[in-house]
């Protein structure tokens, strides 16, 4: 695809557009817990890097239907704090925490700092855009909202379609809210599989973000899906060379 083909641009939310990595752990570390209070800061970095990967992929279970947003979430901190305290977690500590987490989680939203500037330049083009997230609508509206990032004004989630990535069906939706044709339209996200893989599998252009750096070391720093390669971009910039000049 040229430049001259782009007519729309579909994003990923969390860890593509908001930091939620860094708000978890932020948040992680911010809720009272004595149990907690001897970890060092290789202790503290175990604990926010067990709850944010959720090894056992109590979140994929959520989008399965076989637990709820909240559960998956007491499940994974369950987890993260087995192997640094004997204390169990149970009943009104569990209680507690959660309403804690939930109370201070959407403190500490921020958008990357290259999210505004693509924005602005994808609005100095003319060019649509929208998110498409693996979470519920009026959820991911909330964090767009308080991320600073609120004329993201099309977003699709999980009730908007019935529908999770990599289902076809929820970037489609995305393209027509945009108005744009799915060839013609890019979907950038960091999650290799779900993001750039699935969207295009699903006939966009799908582009992975990769901020770490995993493919340089994980080659190819081009994935195929369906015999079509996609693009590897570090930053949100990289988005740039992808767009027609402005007119």
């Amino acid at each position: 695809m040229s430049a001259l083909d782009v007519e729309g641009v579909l994003f990923d939310i969390d860890d593509t557009l908001v930091d939620l990595e860094q708000a978890m752990g932020d948040t992680l570390q911010s809720i009272p817990d004595r149990a907690l209070d001897h970890l060092d800061d290789d202790g503290w970095a175990q604990y926010k890097a067990l709850f944010t990967a959720d090894p056992q992929r109590h979140y994929e279970r959520f989008l399965a239907g076989e637990v709820s947003f909240r559960e998956q979430r007491i499940h994974r901190v369950r987890h993260a704090r087995a192997g640094l305290t004997a204390e169990p977690f149970l009943g009104v500590a569990v209680e507690a925490w959660e309403r804690s987490y939930e109370q201070t989680l959407p403190l500490h939203f921020r958008a990357y700092d290259d999210a505004d500037a693509l924005l602005d330049a994808l609005d100095a083009r003319g060019i649509p855009f929208g998110a498409v997230s693996n979470n519920v609508h009026d959820y991911q509206r909330a964090k767009l909202d308080r991320s600073g990032l609120s004329r993201i004004e099309v977003l699709v989630g999980i009730d908007t379609v019935g529908a999770a990535k990599p289902d076809p069906a929820i970037y489609l939706e995305g393209a027509r809210l945009i108005g744009t044709k799915p060839e013609r339209t890019l979907y950038v996200g960091d999650n290799l599989l779900l993001d750039a893989i699935g969207a295009t599998s699903a006939g966009l252009v799908g582009v992975w973000l990769d901020r770490a750096g995993v493919g340089e070391t994980t080659p190819p720093a081009s994935a195929a899906a369906d015999g079509k390669t996609m693009p590897r971009i570090s930053s949100l910039s990289d988005v740039l060379q992808f767009l027609p000049p402005v007119r």
